[in-house]
């Protein structure tokens, strides 16, 4: 993992130029519960790396220390802790992102451990929207990322209409 004080972030790029921004809003995330994604650090870090469906190598040097601030505390973290990951992978599918060599291992092992911190928060009282994340995240660490974005779509409601569609259309 990228250490917040490297150099390196200089050199990573985001939407808005260079990344030596971030680590100081990553250090934000470490005091569980943090706050939704509308409000600060996660409003711009959003804005940031994950910036109208496009990512950047930054993204990539981001998402294991998420990772990391939401192992201290997958029960109490919010939704953002795991949707961050999630659709930065489902970006980065779709928009056919290389992840930069030398970020690459830090940010798969990452993603690997997002089932078992999902398992983690699993005594918490879940939301439709933290469910989504949640699912999300399971999808786009086991490698899924189309399912991963469905599944952040997917509330109760959602997947009403769509095992209705489903039956109407696809079964039997």
């Amino acid at each position: 993992m990228l250490e917040l004080d490297s150099p390196r972030w200089s050199e990573l790029a985001h939407a808005y130029g260079p990344a030596s921004d971030i680590p100081a809003l990553l250090r934000q995330l470490d005091s569980l519960p943090a706050t939704r994604e509308r409000d600060e650090p996660w409003y711009t870090l959003w804005s940031a790396l994950a910036h109208q469906g496009d990512v950047y190598p930054a993204s990539f040097a981001a998402v294991p220390h998420v990772v990391a601030a939401l192992a201290t505390a997958p029960e109490r973290a919010d939704s953002s802790y795991f949707h961050f990951p999630a659709w930065v992978d489902v970006c980065r599918f779709r928009k056919n992102v290389e992840i930069p060599a030398d970020l690459r291992a830090a940010y798969v092992e990452a993603l690997a451990k997002l089932p078992g911190l999902v398992a983690a928060a699993s005594s918490r009282e879940w939301s439709e929207e933290f469910l989504a994340c949640a699912l999300a995240a399971i999808a786009a660490a086991k490698g899924y990322p189309a399912v991963a974005e469905a599944a952040q779509e997917l509330t109760p409601r959602v997947a009403d209409a769509f095992v209705e569609w489903f039956y109407e259309n696809w079964a039997g």
